[in-house]
């Protein structure tokens, strides 16, 4: 019992030698923590914004309400660094499409404000890079089914999301309320401007996510077009790159099994469905309808 003692003894004064506590290691290890080695810089907002030619107001709220949407992307990282990356494959078509449509190129970036130029689902169960709902997308001329969703289709989503931008134009007069329309819905919008007596979506008392989301668009067109400004260097082989060079396969014809008809042309299931995301099963019902489907020319892509 003694011998035991004795040990427990020598094992707690080790132990307790081991935990104590030196103030002077202390207070140096805290030093070191609160004086951490980064350069938080605050960024420029006296310089002129704008969204599709029209200027963001001089006055301390528009600035105020942009250095917020311009510091929280700037350094947001890991989502700003990805969605540079992203634009390498997706802006190419959407700027063709802009510019067919005669819609300014700014919209581009509603597609990042809206989805991150990922086909994403909001939980008002809005989908894809535009985020239309079930029933805006039909009416914009979209298929809309449990085999087909074609708001996952880039090119076909963006044309439609450029018609829908143009009646918004038209019913609101300027660029800025078609996409601050867009983003809250166009009933609604009308509503607000009626009951404040405006015109303009600057001077409007809005919801905070609409409140936020020009100035959103502003600080990605800001950001992405001068990333180096921001810390952002990306090489052009670290970017992610178009899909480009493929081949359309017409289809007039029901698809019992998609992974068939990957495997036949030598690709897996999941590069089909990466080339073409839109198609939503695992077969395809046709009865009047004719597709092209995307086939990379390069199987190891």
């Amino acid at each position: 019992m003694k011998n035991k003692f004795l040990v427990g003894l020598v094992i707690g004064i080790v132990v307790g030698a081991s935990i104590s506590i030196n103030p002077l290691a202390a207070d140096k290890k805290t030093a070191e923590i609160t004086n951490l080695p980064q350069n938080i810089m605050s960024v420029d907002v006296n310089k002129s914004f704008d969204f599709a030619g029209e200027l963001m107001p001089n006055t301390f709220d528009a600035r105020e309400r942009m250095d917020r949407e311009l510091s929280v992307n700037a350094y947001w990282q890991s989502s700003t660094l990805l969605n540079i990356k992203a634009s390498k494959r997706y802006f190419p078509i959407m700027e063709r499409i802009l510019a067919e449509e005669g819609v300014p190129q700014d919209f581009k970036y509603l597609a990042v404000a809206e989805s991150n130029l990922r086909h994403v689902t909001s939980p008002a169960n809005a989908k894809g890079f535009w985020q239309f709902r079930k029933l805006a997308a039909k009416e914009m001329g979209l298929e809309v089914n449990d085999e087909v969703d074609e708001r996952y289709h880039v090119e076909k989503s963006t044309k439609a999301a450029c018609q829908y931008i143009k009646q918004l134009h038209r019913r609101f007069g300027n660029w800025t309320n078609a996409a601050a329309a867009y983003n809250v819905g166009p009933t609604n919008y009308k509503r607000i401007l009626s009951n404040q007596g405006e015109t303009d979506y600057y001077n409007l008392n809005i919801n905070e996510e609409t409140g936020r989301y020009l100035f959103r668009l502003m600080a990605f067109k800001e950001i992405m077009e001068n990333p180096e400004t921001y810390g952002y260097y990306v090489n052009s082989d670290q970017t992610y790159p178009p899909f480009d060079d493929t081949y359309n396969v017409v289809v007039d014809k029901s698809v019992d099994s998609w992974g068939e008809f990957a495997k036949a042309r030598g690709i897996s299931y999941r590069t089909l469905k990466i080339y073409n995301p839109w198609l939503r099963d695992n077969k395809l019902t046709v009865i009047k309808n004719t597709y092209n489907i995307k086939i990379p020319r390069n199987k190891n892509q």
